[in-house]
């Protein structure tokens, strides 16, 4: 089964998921809670960084961008600085914003939450919850119909904060496309004309009146679903238990959690019906797109705040063998933002990097010594370009796809993204390691990134060599030079 659904991940074809809900703009205040306030009995965070992210509906776009598909967002923000910047944010990952509406009467919705660490310690709020009116949602409805012309699948992500107001809901179930649907509240009946409907458990128990604990309980939510909303399937999520799917008239089934560590479950029920509706866009049979899906949510709640899921993540969920290590070469982008994320679940990074030229045992001695210095061992490579530029024209031996797949076989490797510059200064400030790894043979001399991880509170290390194994004295041996 694996195999299959690495097989639809693959070869899906990147269609158009129109987005309609309520956009809300995540805001993340971190740093270190070492003091009790003077003035109330409460911890005093001293904020040492902060981030935007997109919330709410746009957490949808952004994940069904992050999995390969294509997707335009329709929505409200306010006409202030907050609106601004999510929209920016919006277009930074490729979403289509032509679709989303300025309010002026609101401001744009936004979540503050404080973390000391990867502790959440409170969060504030900010929004006004009014359904849309007047000239605001005719404009919305016509955003909507504009959105589902040009789509092959909807969704609506709702969060109760006054987008889905019964006009433009109205508008999507009219289209003519499939609706999936992220409900809220308790009254389903508004959502009669969707095509699949995915409560959580407490959702689906506040809607249907159901208890749900067994087998039977969930049939007989399913069946209240069915009653209230039409829909043809419901898909009712349940956290640690994984996921239960009914089919109208038709069969269900019971999937368990992929999820190997929990460290937050903010945005998972984004990330299950975005690749419901990525997956099932493109073709993908019903039972293998919820199982994507599961897998998806597994990876998301691994990490810190709202998430997204890449399709090397979905190999690697959904146990390819190839991805055992193929999941460990990452693009440079992506390099940095799994090491901010293992930055807030307080992991230590440890990063070195080399050309890796004819890989041999000092490397890998090398490389083992490395990662014993920390939690995770993230390797920069130096391009063929770059081995060039260094070493002369004859370089690499060894292409540099190549040489990081031979890395990334390594145990003691978790992470391999090139760099084409001569230093990997750029990259080590991207990564930001807590321990940064040279060879004892760079001892006394100036060492690219070192200043930047000392102030940063890390440490650089020397990591001992193995006498006489080196790339120019194995080649030289080949040639019959050496």
């Amino acid at each position: 089964m694996s195999g299959e659904l690495i097989t639809w991940v693959k070869d899906a074809r990147p269609v158009m998921v129109g987005v309609l809900g309520d956009l809300i703009l995540d805001r993340y205040l971190r740093g270190d809670a070492e003091r009790i306030s003077p003035e109330a009995p409460i911890p005093v965070l001293d904020v040492r960084a902060e981030e935007l992210r997109i919330g709410g509906a746009g957490n949808v776009v952004a994940n069904v961008l992050a999995a390969g598909g294509r997707s335009a967002m329709c929505g409200v923000v306010g006409d202030d600085d907050g609106g601004r910047r999510l929209q920016d944010l919006l277009i930074e990952v490729g979403a289509d914003i032509a679709a989303v509406v300025r309010d002026r009467s609101r401001p744009t919705i936004q979540k503050t939450r404080l973390l000391a660490r990867s502790q959440q310690v409170l969060r504030y709020d900010r929004e006004d919850r009014r359904p849309v009116a007047g000239a605001v949602e005719e404009a919305l409805v016509r955003a909507v119909r504009a959105t589902a012309s040009a789509s092959d699948v909807l969704v609506v992500s709702d969060y109760a904060k006054g987008t889905l107001t019964p006009a433009v809901l109205a508008a999507a179930f009219a289209s003519g496309k499939r609706v999936l649907v992220d409900p809220k509240g308790t009254d389903y009946t508004k959502y009669r004309g969707a095509y699949c409907i995915t409560p959580n458990r407490h959702e689906a128990e506040l809607a249907t009146g159901v208890s749900i604990s067994d087998a039977a309980s969930l049939e007989r939510a399913a069946a209240a679903l069915f009653a209230s909303t039409g829909v043809e399937v419901a898909l009712i999520t349940l956290g640690a238990d994984g996921m239960f799917c009914a089919q109208r008239g038709g069969s269900s089934f019971h999937i368990r959690t992929e999820a190997k560590k929990v460290f937050d479950v903010t945005g998972a029920g984004d990330t299950v019906i975005a690749l419901l509706a990525r997956y099932l866009g493109a073709g993908v049979p019903l039972s293998s797109a919820v199982r994507i899906a599961n897998a998806g949510a597994g990876v998301v709640v691994g990490k810190i705040g709202a998430g997204t899921v890449s399709p090397t993540e979905l190999y690697h969920a959904l146990g390819s063998e190839a991805a055992s290590y193929e999941n460990k070469r990452l693009p440079r982008a992506r390099a940095a933002e799994i090491a901010r994320d293992l930055r807030e679940k307080a992991m230590r990074i440890v990063f070195t990097n080399g050309c890796f030229d004819l890989l041999h045992a000092g490397h890998v001695r090398y490389l083992a010594w490395a990662r014993s210095q920390g939690d995770v061992l993230v390797v920069g490579v130096n391009s063929d370009d770059s081995v060039r530029r260094l070493k002369g024209p004859q370089r690499p031996f060894v292409a540099e796809e190549d040489r990081q797949t031979l890395l990334a076989a390594l145990a003691a490797v978790d992470y391999v993204t090139v760099f084409d510059e001569d230093t990997p200064e750029a990259l080590i400030r991207e990564i930001r390691p807590d321990v940064l790894v040279k060879g004892a043979d760079w001892e006394g001399k100036e060492v690219a990134g070192q200043s930047f991880v000392e102030a940063g509170g890390g440490r650089v290390v020397f990591a001992p060599l193995l006498e006489g194994r080196s790339t120019t004295n194995l080649a030289g041996r080949i040639q019959g030079t050496g």
